[in-house]
């Protein structure tokens, strides 16, 4: 049994989810995976379905959707699917290799033996380490990390960020029911709830590659959630509306 699971939302991703599935479980450090399919339309649940028939039972799960619900909504549905269970470690993960596989393990480290209670897979923290961006959308990530910063006070310079190790304590002291965001806006929220609850975050140098496969979902939606969310996210903190989750409750499963 793993202590860790890796979290990966899923929307027409059939031409990455076999290769990021064995990638994972090709690591020297087991790591478990739960895939959350929001109904794809090309077949991506089936591969993920034939695999853990023909090969990885007890390691790789599915949950699936009815429509596509959302980024945000997708990891909150996983993260209580993972607290109803005994995992330690909760991350999150694209399933495009944006996010490369082999720096699992060194944000598993930095909560694990560092005693860090989030890490944070940065492409800002050492510059800028994005690989066939558009300059553009380059500048457009950085200084949208920037403007939350200066906004929000959060001294984590890739807000956005969508690598990421949760420790068990810190989504069980989330009332995810709270969190109110779906895209970019989701990743800012759910680090500046973690801060303003008391939790330590670490960032770790990654290099972010832009998909070789499949199609971005990115929309104008998305940055425009961000950019007025990361206001109302200081204005709930400035009025004391961010709480931790009432011990008395438990997380729904």
């Amino acid at each position: 049994m793993s202590d860790s699971i890796v979290i990966i939302p899923t929307y027409n991703e059939k031409e990455n989810i076999e290769n990021i599935i064995r990638a994972v479980f090709a690591l020297e450090k087991s790591f478990h995976v739960l895939v959350i399919d929001d109904g794809s339309p090309d077949g991506t649940a089936a591969i993920v379905r034939r695999l853990i028939t023909e090969e990885f039972a007890g390691r790789l799960f599915i949950e699936e959707r009815k429509g596509k619900l959302g980024l945000g909504t997708a990891y909150i549905h996983g993260f209580k699917w993972a607290l109803a269970r005994t995992y330690d470690y909760i991350f999150e993960m694209d399933a495009d290799f944006s996010h490369n596989p082999d720096d699992l393990p060194r944000l598993y480290a930095a909560c694990s033996e560092e005693g860090y209670d989030l890490s944070v897979g940065s492409r800002y923290s050492t510059g800028v380490n994005v690989v066939n961006w558009p300059m553009g959308r380059v500048l457009m990530s950085y200084f949208a990390s920037r403007y939350v910063l200066f906004v929000t006070r959060l001294n984590v310079k890739d807000t956005t960020a969508g690598f990421v190790c949760y420790k068990r304590k810190v989504l069980e002291t989330i009332n995810l029911d709270k969190i109110r965001f779906k895209g970019y806006a989701f990743q800012i929220e759910m680090k500046y709830t973690a801060r303003v609850l008391g939790f330590n975050i670490k960032e770790v140098s990654v290099i972010f590659v832009n998909r070789r496969l499949g199609t971005s979902k990115m929309s104008s939606g998305i940055f425009g959630e961000a950019f007025f969310g990361v206001i109302d996210l200081r204005w709930r903190k400035e009025c004391g509306k961010i709480k931790p989750r009432p011990k008395h409750i438990k997380q729904p499963s």
